[in-house]
């Protein structure tokens, strides 16, 4: 694995709801994922990943101002140990360590008319100590923690008063950090409106009249906003790039019949080029008719809108790789899966994590590769990594060789995939500390390289711990940078 650029970037990466904690100070307002249900009953393998928010869950969660059931308020304070989480990973020699900033700190309803005064001076003292450091910071703007009062008013991303409102806050941070800040994501998974709608845009199924018109519209206003902020960075600073990001998703057809292959090939356009093509194009493809026919959706799509899309194209494509799906003609009797944001049927041919994820290293470089294929743009690996259960010895020691083999077969794809052209920026593994889960709001699916002494409940000494897997990747990136 030799043939890494010089300037790649290798690094480790973070959520701000996953890990921030702090949700009741300085200031910050509720936020969706505040109001993410943790069930003892339902952890481990089988809470189901893509649990819809219904509006009765939102109540029960404004009257419970606890940590206990919703552990995404406390995460792993990184609001009060940033300062040494940002040494740990500097020790490993990342050159870049992507986190994201929760737009409800800075305005804590999405309304306020001047942001948060203490909001600005955290992200400041971060920034600042990512590159003292030696890091270079790679910032997401939306991560899964919109303000909650938004989805509350406007059900969220349906409104496209939320496209001004996006756009203040991004303008906002442009303004306090783009002098330090030079690369941007705009939307994590930005299709995961698909597949998890209220995280991603607020949107609560029993607030809508047709749900399916509402997440399309919602993803549209999306498409916009971005195209919108990147207009704005444009001319605020022409030294800084942003991204565009989705959750992707390998699909290959369960057997070799035209019907499984045609198939996967609508899945893939559904779950994955549809956004893709519409934000790097910067129109919507020639399917999405076929989409919105079989969805029963119609789009308010304006002149301007179709303006700034076309104008307004990311600098490059980044995206989270955990595992491959099979799509198939007909689905029933097929043994199914856990996965990222959604469930898949079984590959026969795949191993398994402990939560169900199929491991798939050589569909990392297929993605790469037709990725780069289709658009010719840089693309970014920003997430990428395993959920296990590790076990820690009485001094403090964790043994996590499956998470080595993990990240070394992945790795080793990308190594291939860079011999075949493929124009990559970097890799930023996910995570670089043991944070909350996304899905399924439990500590005990860890993705780190430094252990974090937490348990489900928020119970433990918060105290940090090197994995083996943080020697490995330090003793990798040193070989490679």
């Amino acid at each position: 694995m030799n043939n890494f650029p010089k300037d790649f970037l290798w690094g480790g990466a973070i959520s701000a709801c996953q890990a921030e904690g702090a949700f009741n100070e300085d200031g910050r307002g509720l936020a969706v994922s505040d109001v993410s249900f943790f069930d003892s009953e339902l952890s481990n393998k089988s809470l189901t990943i893509n649990k819809k928010i219904t509006s009765k869950d939102i109540n029960i969660a404004l009257l419970d101002e606890s940590t206990k059931h919703y552990p995404k308020r406390h995460g792993i304070d990184f609001y009060h140990h940033y300062d040494e989480d940002i040494k740990l990973c500097s020790q490993m020699g990342f050159n870049v360590f992507r986190f994201s900033i929760s737009w409800s700190r800075f305005f804590p309803t999405g309304e306020e008319k001047s942001p948060n005064k203490k909001a600005i001076k955290f992200y400041d003292n971060v920034i600042n100590k990512i590159i003292e450091n030696g890091m270079q910071p790679l910032v997401t703007i939306s991560h899964f923690d919109m303000p909650l009062q938004l989805s509350l008013k406007y059900n969220g991303w349906l409104d496209r008063k939320l496209i001004t409102l996006f756009r203040k806050y991004a303008n906002t941070l442009f303004d306090c950090y783009s002098n330090r800040v030079k690369l941007w994501i705009g939307f994590n998974e930005i299709n995961a409106s698909k597949f998890s709608a209220f995280k991603s845009t607020g949107v609560v199924e029993d607030q809508s009249n047709n749900y399916q018109q509402d997440l399309y519209q919602a993803a549209h206003n999306q498409f916009v906003a971005s195209a919108q902020i990147k207009s704005d960075l444009s001319l605020k600073d022409p030294n800084s790039k942003l991204g565009c990001m989705i959750a992707y998703f390998a699909t290959y057809p369960l057997t070799p019949s035209p019907a499984d292959v045609l198939a996967a090939q609508q899945k893939d356009y559904e779950d994955n080029l549809y956004y893709t093509d519409t934000m790097i194009n910067g129109e919507y493809p020639y399917y999405a008719q076929r989409i919105w026919k079989k969805n029963n959706v119609h789009l308010d799509i304006t002149k301007d809108d179709s303006q700034l899309l076309k104008q307004n194209k990311p600098d490059f494509l980044s995206f989270s790789y955990y595992m491959s799906n099979i799509a198939a003609n007909n689905t029933t009797n097929n043994s199914k899966t856990k996965g990222n944001l959604r469930d898949t049927i079984v590959n026969p041919y795949l191993k398994k994590s402990e939560w169900g994820w199929q491991i798939d290293p050589l569909g990392l470089r297929y993605s790469l590769n037709k990725l780069y294929a289709r658009y010719h743009i840089p693309l970014f690996i920003v997430e990428n990594g395993i959920g296990a259960n590790d076990k820690i010895t009485i001094d403090y020691k964790i043994h996590d060789d499956y998470r080595i083999l993990y990240l070394n077969d992945h790795i080793e794809a990308v190594s291939e995939s860079i011999k075949d052209r493929v124009d990559l920026m970097g890799y930023t593994m996910w995570s670089a500390l043991d944070i909350i889960s996304s899905g399924t709001s439990e500590m005990s699916k860890r993705y780190g390289l430094i252990y974090v002494d937490q348990d489900n409940y928020g119970n433990g000494t918060l105290s940090r711990h090197p994995k083996d897997s943080f020697y490995w990747y330090k003793n990798l990136i040193s070989k490679y940078s």
